[in-house]
């Protein structure tokens, strides 16, 4: 099983993100992204017969990647959203756990995957959906938004310069016929895509509108607290960023409790912050990047529960 889930997805930063859990072998464990189960069966490895681990995902691909832990009874998955990680472990009466991780990008079976619509290399239907079932696709983004929302995307999430110019590109080309695919898109942007930019620009393109598709600043959030609360005295939050906006999002919620990063004191003017980070951030070794280019982008940071 562990060769099909590195052939789905080569999971980043595998040993330094597990050991930053500081697993105790009867604790309790929350990996927040199955995905092809690279940190899932990394973290079953040192838990022991009194340990537990809740994997979830939303995706019916990664659920069918779980289905050979299914006899393991240290093992659940959680076919969902991690946004509700709290709600759930209420669900399973567990109160609290000893550790999160979580793996914030997008596997790379999505972006391999032509039919799914996460990459400009293939000419695809333009979806984007983490979770098949839901009901906006990138094709409604695209489509159905109006200008303002389309450069508010596209400067929100991609950090461009040129959002309105190119949220009014797309505006003008749907006019003529609907953007349906990847490549349809990508053409209609092509008078913003410096050649030596290109691949850069496009990729924020892409990233803006996969994040507003999945509501995942949302839903990073929602995770962020709900991880918060649920974790013990001790308990250790391991997260693997991939670009600024979530990482700014996590550091925040390490440094101050909130993604505003806002530090709150108390009567006597002590700070009132849950986490502690442990550590400066780590990124990739040169050999992780070279074996796996995606991990290029990734930074781990690692924090306590005070």
């Amino acid at each position: 099983m562990h060769e099909k889930a590195t052939t789905y997805h080569i999971p980043v930063l595998l040993k330094e993100s597990v050991d930053g859990l500081d697993i105790r072998p009867d604790g309790v464990y929350i990996d927040t992204t199955f995905g092809g189960g690279g940190h899932t069966h990394e973290i079953l490895s040192r838990l022991g017969d009194g340990g537990h681990l809740y994997s979830f995902d939303q995706d019916a691909d990664a659920q069918a990647n779980a289905d050979s832990l299914a006899g393991d009874s240290r093992f659940t998955f959680v076919r969902s959203n991690f946004r509700y990680l709290k709600q759930w472990m209420r669900y399973y009466g567990v109160e609290a756990v000893d550790g999160i991780l979580a793996d914030l990008g997008v596997s790379s079976h999505h972006f391999d995957d032509e039919q799914r619509g996460f990459s400009f290399r293939y000419d695809a239907p333009l979806d984007m959906r983490m979770n098949r079932q839901s009901a906006i696709s990138a094709m409604q983004v695209v489509n159905e938004y109006d200008e303002q929302q389309i450069a508010d995307i596209l400067y929100l999430y991609g950090e461009l310069r040129q959002a309105r110019r190119m949220a009014a590109a797309i505006v003008k080309a749907r006019a003529r016929q609907s953007i349906k695919t990847t490549g349809e898109l990508s053409e209609a942007l092509s008078a913003f895509l410096a050649h030596d930019r290109e691949k850069k620009d496009l990729a924020r393109v892409f990233q803006a509108i996969r994040i507003e598709v999945n509501h995942e600043m949302e839903a990073l959030s929602e995770m962020l607290r709900g991880a918060t609360d649920i974790l013990r005295k001790g308990g250790r939050l391991s997260v693997i960023t991939y670009h600024s906006l979530e990482d700014r999002m996590v550091k925040n919620v390490i440094k101050a409790g909130n993604i505003e990063g806002r530090v709150e004191s108390d009567f006597y003017g002590r700070r009132d912050t849950p986490l502690c980070a442990i550590g400066k951030p780590q990124t990739p070794s040169a050999e992780e990047v070279e074996r796996n280019p995606r991990s290029r982008s990734a930074k781990l940071r690692i924090a306590e529960r005070t």
